[in-house]
């Protein structure tokens, strides 16, 4: 039997590679609702101190949870849209630019505002990256 902290960590990894970002860039907060698991990997951008949602994805338990999202990771550039945001805070007047992969504008908005009120954010534009 394999222990599970084990497996979580192999492919915590896993996906710290595919995604490429540098140490401490990664949060994974799970969640319990309904007998059901929920992962919300959120990145850290540590040039302008700020996290936002990368991806969500629910399963029956940890490992569940962690398979899932490590699939979404290897996929995810082949089936979404890329979106640049400009933005900035209600307590910083400093204009931000940040990219997301979602599979639609409301989807990248939702990223953005991840975990934060979102009337503490103007958002000045999204735009759809053309694909190459």
């Amino acid at each position: 039997m394999t222990d599970k902290n084990i497996e979580i960590a192999k492919i915590q990894r896993d996906i710290e590679e595919y995604i490429g970002l540098g140490p401490n860039s990664l949060i994974y907060n799970f969640g319990e609702s309904e007998g059901n698991t929920t992962l919300h990997l959120v990145t850290v951008n540590p040039r302008h101190n700020q996290s936002f949602l990368f991806h969500k994805e629910e399963g029956y338990d940890k490992i569940d949870v962690m398979k899932k999202m490590l699939s979404y990771v290897k996929n995810y550039k082949d089936k979404q849209s890329t979106y640049t945001i400009q933005w900035k805070t209600s307590d910083d007047d400093t204009l931000h630019t940040s990219y997301f992969s979602a599979k639609n504008v409301q989807s990248a908005l939702d990223k953005l505002s991840y975990d934060r009120d979102p009337n503490s954010l103007t958002v000045f534009s999204v735009i759809m990256n053309p694909t190459t």
